[in-house]
């Protein structure tokens, strides 16, 4: 069955599957690579307007996109209409095709500023920001929030409508509260019922781990889109699973031992040529954990990826995990 595809204001995504924005993951190399296996919507890191106006050197990184990513979203982070709307006015020229509000952020730092997934306790000023934003520019604006900040104040649905009032293009939703971080288990009702509330697109988030998720929370929820987060840490495969067993029925299911060493040495020789081998190398430690994840001694193997300094170091232990994970010797 052909899907209608999905529009976001003025832009169309070639499908509904959407990678969510990920502080220390979604950076250019991974998002580049959920891209080639299909991904149809990518967010960045999130970004805080703050330091764009004052001009940290340390976000114009976080500020790169590669011309193959479109469409692209650019998630920022903040709680002054001002300094939000400047923002995205200052770059409405720049590579985006959408920028987006993080209103689900449940980290201290991030809340303790009023930012975040503290704006989901002051709806009147979530609205300022929409708004402001919404008039400053032409592109879309979107807005990310959580099911509430607790048990106590679960208001979604109520401030799903007041960003479409205020001229939100779409809205994403995490069906957990602030106070439940990642723990539990996600609540795709709350999916549901701001579906039935608003006509903008709902993009439905929280415990997206298999291409049966992805169907099962589409027919629940009725959601437009669906947003894969700690299901793609080291799986950029799932987009490309969820395309086959929407085509065929079945997919396959675990990467070999082989498709998984090319998958992170292509990742780290982006991850290089973006950001260094210093810096690189570093920075994909964590995702070869992620990657190697439930394969024969994979914990060895974490152990051992944290002493590597080069590429040189990483291909010959990828392929000491291909032997391994083929049952032909100990790492």
């Amino acid at each position: 069955m052909e899907r209608k595809k999905l529009q976001i204001g003025n832009v169309t995504l070639e499908n509904n599957l959407v990678l969510a924005p990920m502080a220390g993951v979604t950076d250019l190399a991974f998002r580049l690579l959920c891209k080639e296996q299909g991904c149809g919507l990518l967010y960045t890191e999130m970004v805080s307007a703050k330091a764009i106006q004052y001009k940290n050197k340390n976000t114009f990184a976080l500020l790169e996109i590669d011309p193959k990513e479109h469409p692209v979203v650019l998630q920022l982070f903040g709680s002054d209409p001002e300094i939000m709307s400047e923002t995205v006015k200052q770059l409405e020229e720049g590579p985006y095709d959408i920028f987006d509000i993080n209103m689900g952020c449940p980290v201290p730092k991030v809340v303790n500023n009023q930012e975040g997934s503290a704006l989901m306790k002051n709806p009147k000023l979530a609205e300022k920001i929409v708004s402001a934003m919404v008039k400053a520019v032409k592109k879309p604006i979107t807005v990310k929030i959580r099911k509430g900040f607790s048990r106590e104040s679960v208001n979604a649905v109520e401030m799903a409508k007041i960003l479409e009032g205020a001229g939100a293009a779409a809205v994403a939703i995490h069906g957990r509260t602030r106070e439940e971080y990642y723990s539990g288990k996600a609540d795709w009702e709350i999916i549901r019922q701001i579906k039935e509330a608003v006509s903008i697109p709902v993009i439905g988030n929280g415990d997206i781990v298999s291409p049966e998720a992805v169907e099962e929370m589409v027919k629940r929820t009725g959601c437009d889109a669906v947003m894969i987060g700690r299901g793609a840490r080291g799986n950029p495969w799932i987009f490309k699973q969820i395309m086959e067993y929407r085509e065929t029925g079945h997919y396959q299911k675990k990467p070999s031992a082989l498709q998984v060493r090319d998958m992170v040495l292509k990742h780290a020789k982006w991850q290089l040529d973006y950001k260094g081998e210093y810096i690189g190398i570093r920075e994909m430690r964590k995702h070869v954990a992620w990657y190697t994840a439930g394969y024969p001694y994979s914990a060895t193997l974490r152990n051992k990826v944290n002493e590597i300094e080069n590429i040189k170091e990483l291909e010959a232990l990828m392929d000491e995990f291909v032997k391994t994970a083929e049952g032909k010797e100990d790492i």
